[in-house]
């Protein structure tokens, strides 16, 4: 018709791309959950159903399960990363750095059939390749603690490393159950407690 214009080869591109992005984070988001309930015997296609997309676009995606699992695993790692780098130049950097910490417990107590699911998958040589983000993490930690040092708030002598394994250690500790939130967040006070200077 007069007026219109055929679409462009890119215009005609473009619309796969989005749909196909939106379709990757659908899922993304869909393991989440279902691996969360369901650990690592998870149902690839009860994730497929959560996202609203049949089976073969998952594995247009994620050809296997570990490919879903890694994809998961780097958003989760991401956000990690993402809030850590965010308290930067905090006024108060303890209090920051509870705050990062506190914020991780409670991914772990949604998620922690998730995280079961993932260390199931993640061999030392599929870690490796998160050098990249784990860098990042540790970067944003050990400046946040440097910051603290410096302001006279905490002792000099911890870095990232030491946090973050205490932190993880405490949280598969305790055993699940009403009161493991409660328990797990008084054990890690006493840790921050002691990292004051």
């Amino acid at each position: 018709m007069q007026g219109m214009r055929a679409p462009t080869v890119e215009n005609r591109q473009r619309k796969p791309r989005r749909d196909a992005l939106e379709n990757r984070v659908r899922l993304i988001e869909a393991a989440k959950e279902i691996l969360g309930r369901g650990g690592p015997e998870a149902s690839l296609e009860a994730v497929a159903r959560r996202a609203n997309v049949g089976v073969g676009t998952l594995y247009r995606h994620f050809p296997n399960r570990d490919a879903l699992f890694h994809a998961v695993y780097r958003q989760e790692m991401e956000q990690l990363v993402v809030r850590a780098e965010a308290l930067d130049g905090a006024a108060d950097p303890s209090g920051a750095l509870r705050q990062w910490l506190h914020a991780n417990v409670a991914l772990v107590e949604t998620k922690r059939g998730l995280l079961g699911a993932l260390s199931v998958v993640l061999t030392d040589e599929a870690k490796a390749s998160y050098v990249d983000l784990s860098t990042r993490l540790h970067r944003a930690v050990n400046l946040m603690l440097r910051q603290g040092a410096a302001s006279g708030a905490l002792r000099d002598d911890v870095v990232a490393e030491d946090l973050i394994e205490t932190m993880y250690a405490l949280c598969y500790a305790q055993p699940p159950g009403p009161d493991w939130r409660r328990q797990v967040l008084r054990r890690l006070d006493i840790f921050l407690d002691g990292l004051r200077a």
